[in-house]
Formats: structure tokens, C-alpha cells, sequence
């Protein structure tokens, strides 16, 4: 696992949560439910893929027994 890819969901993160305080603070607050829900999103792909990447491994490992 490579450390750059906590990096980037902060960076997402950041990036969201200035994106919806704009948004809320000039009353578009169903716009930045969208944009969090996008967002949300983005990172559970990421995340996913690392998932998918660990399962394999584990039954890797377990097939040299």
C-alpha cells in the first residue's frame, strides 16, 4: 500500500469541504449535498480498488498453503 493514496483522499477531502462551504455560504445548499455526495464517491472508488487489491493478496496467500 502506498501512502500517497491517503494523500489524495485528504486532498478530496479539502477540496469538498471548501467547495460546500462556498456553496452554502451563498445558498446553494443542494448544490453542496451533491458536491459531498460526489465526492463520497470519489473516494469510495479509490477505496474499493485498494479492497479488491487486498482480497486478492489474502487469497493468494492462502492458496501456497
Amino acid at each position: 500500500m502506498d501512502i500517497s493514496i491517503i494523500f489524495k483522499i485528504a486532498a478530496v477531502g479539502i477540496i469538498v469541504t471548501i467547495i460546500c462551504q462556498v456553496l452554502k455560504k451563498s445558498d446553494r445548499d443542494d448544490i453542496a449535498t451533491i458536491v459531498s455526495l460526489v465526492g463520497v464517491i470519489i473516494v469510495l472508488t479509490a477505496v474499493t480498488g485498494m479492497i479488491s487489491d487486498l482480497f486478492s493478496q489474502v487469497r493468494g496467500l492462502f492458496e501456497l498453503f
